[in-house]
């Protein structure tokens, strides 16, 4: 969803006389929608989410959960006017561009008749790694004395709670897959599902910290 479209969608929430009156409560309606909402594109790390997700609806006045809901929705409005919503540098976001490029190749490789899985197993967890390092010096983070590798930048970066418990169990399974590839353990990597699906996840990976920035 683009920056207009953003700002009509918020727009539409903050017109409360539009909410599905099947629900009783137009207000609370638009305020359910309003979180969803700004979950999803402000991210569950931002204020403007955070604001709203912490307060319990029914133990305030609908005065004030409507001053709330406007005051939320309107500074969102106002900060993808001005540009900030993608919170990324023009540094980081040619970075990404870069490590996106090497998962398009992994892409092509696993398609690519002949070409045994190692091939874009290596590629991918290269993607990976590369995609790491530039987000843990984007935010200045310290190694502190580990070994560059996939698993010490997602270490670091979990203890920052940049990214979930989730995100570092996938990891390190991509990790893995792509150190059996690196050390000619073909067997490990040899299933071409498999390959795929970890393909996927780090596409995933990446879009969803990519777009809501660092």
């Amino acid at each position: 969803m683009d920056a207009d479209e953003l700002i009509k969608q918020a727009e539409r929430i903050l017109d409360t006389d539009q909410v599905d009156f099947v629900r009783g409560n137009p207000l609370l309606g638009a305020f359910i929608e309003a979180k969803e909402f700004l979950r999803i594109y402000a991210g569950e790390r931002s204020t403007f989410f955070k604001s709203l997700a912490e307060v319990n609806y029914f133990q305030h006045r609908e005065g004030t959960m409507r001053s709330l809901l406007e005051s939320n929705l309107r500074a969102f409005i106002e900060y993808v006017e001005s540009g900030l919503l993608e919170g990324i540098s023009i540094e980081r976001k040619a970075q990404i561009d870069v490590v996106s490029d090497f998962l398009e190749q992994a892409h092509t490789l696993l398609n690519t008749k002949g070409v045994h899985p190692a091939a874009p197993a290596v590629v991918i967890g290269a993607a990976l790694e590369e995609f790491l390092r530039n987000w843990v010096e984007e935010v200045d983070l310290s190694l502190e004395g580990k070994k560059p590798s996939i698993d010490s930048y997602a270490k670091v970066l979990r203890e920052a709670d940049l990214i979930t418990k989730q995100d570092i169990k996938d990891i390190t399974v991509w990790a893995g897959l792509r150190n059996h590839a690196a050390h000619g353990e073909w067997d490990e990597v040899s299933d071409k599902n498999r390959i795929s699906m970890m393909l996927e996840g780090v596409n995933l990976f990446m879009r969803r910290y990519g777009e809501h920035g660092t």
